[in-house]
């Protein structure tokens, strides 16, 4: 079913399991007619939480940069990456690495900072032979699909991010922070709510309290907008997290996420929030020169297992203060 939207002139096809589509019809030059449809694209974007647009030809980083250009206020840095990114030419950066096998869940990217990109371009280059879409799920629809008793803890409590930073897994500190100077990533994470406690081999462990509940900026709607299950533990492959806890420890695992009061989150509540997340995802396969808008805050987004090569590469853009979602708790740890 083709579904004008009212927010604006593009004729955006609306097909349930899909995210919205436009087919921008092969125009001569993609910048251009980004800078043209830039008012009425993010008009889609903001109603939909997400915009799939397919014919603009998008071949390279630097078309992709131009186009995002044209689309965003600001492109933005990444800090406190979880996984190193490589950047590329234009203020882009290539997919976050993860094994083609493995997906990766749903999330919205840097939901555990004070200050987090508030659209999200990703452009595919070069489509996957299999799988390998970036699906998105509505924030709040999941939200109301989750047991009320489980957000109401979640929302008095928020949720807590533990890191333990090192040099073999994830990305070291001195990359995630920008910087090897202990007293400025210290400086940093007194100013970020971020509890700090320095390893006597030199890795860091972290800590972080975030509201699990937000609401969006501009429409005042209450999101689902973290990445506890993401990041938790429960979410890696069996084999994996059982190397993990042999290696590092409960308590030196590179990443995991625990509930507002530090108490640990079991493997039958990921496994519920992952539940709830497939039931309300919507994927299309990638096609060479496809660019996806994702409005963060409004929608999470996962990265499916895929085989053959692919190529995506990410425009962080439009940076959101945590401050202006209405918050629930304070920032910190208790």
């Amino acid at each position: 079913m083709t579904s004008p939207s009212p927010t604006s002139v593009l004729d955006v096809e609306l097909r349930p399991g899909s995210p919205p589509v436009l087919r921008a019809g092969s125009p001569g030059n993609p910048v251009v007619w980004a800078a043209e449809h830039r008012g009425a694209l993010r008009a889609a974007v903001l109603e939909h939480g997400s915009l799939l647009v397919r014919g603009l030809g998008l071949a390279d980083a630097d078309a992709v940069a131009a186009v995002a250009g044209r689309l965003t206020d600001r492109l933005v840095g990444e800090r406190e990456a979880f996984a190193p990114r490589q950047p590329l030419s234009g203020g882009l950066y290539s997919a976050t690495p993860w094994p083609a096998n493995q997906p990766m869940c749903m999330h919205h990217e840097l939901s555990y900072a004070l200050e987090f990109p508030g659209l999200l371009l990703f452009a595919c280059l070069t489509a996957p032979d299999t799988g390998g879409a970036t699906a998105v799920a509505d924030a709040p629809t999941v939200l109301e699909a989750l047991p009320a008793d489980l957000v109401a803890r979640f929302e008095r409590e928020g949720w807590m991010l533990l890191r333990s930073y090192n040099d073999e897994i994830g990305a070291p500190w001195p990359e995630a922070f920008g910087t090897a100077d202990r007293g400025e990533v210290e400086a940093y994470c007194r100013a970020n709510g971020i509890e700090v406690e320095w390893q006597p081999d030199g890795g860091l462990r972290t800590r972080q309290r975030r509201s699990a509940v937000v609401r969006h900026p501009v429409t005042g709607r209450r999101c689902w907008f973290n990445q506890v299950a993401f990041l938790n533990e429960w979410t890696l492959a069996e084999e994996v997290r059982e190397y993990l806890v042999d290696v590092y420890g409960r308590e030196g695992l590179p990443f995991t996420t625990a509930f507002g009061d530090g108490s640990s989150i079991g493997e039958d509540v990921v496994e519920l929030l992952n539940s709830v997340y497939e039931q309300h995802t919507a994927r299309e396969p990638w096609q060479d020169g496809d660019l996806l808008l994702v409005d963060n805050v409004r929608s999470a987004h996962s990265r499916e297992a895929y085989t053959g090569p692919r190529e995506v590469v990410v425009a962080l853009a439009d940076p959101v203060r945590l401050d202006d979602c209405s918050p629930t708790i304070p920032v910190g740890a208790p």
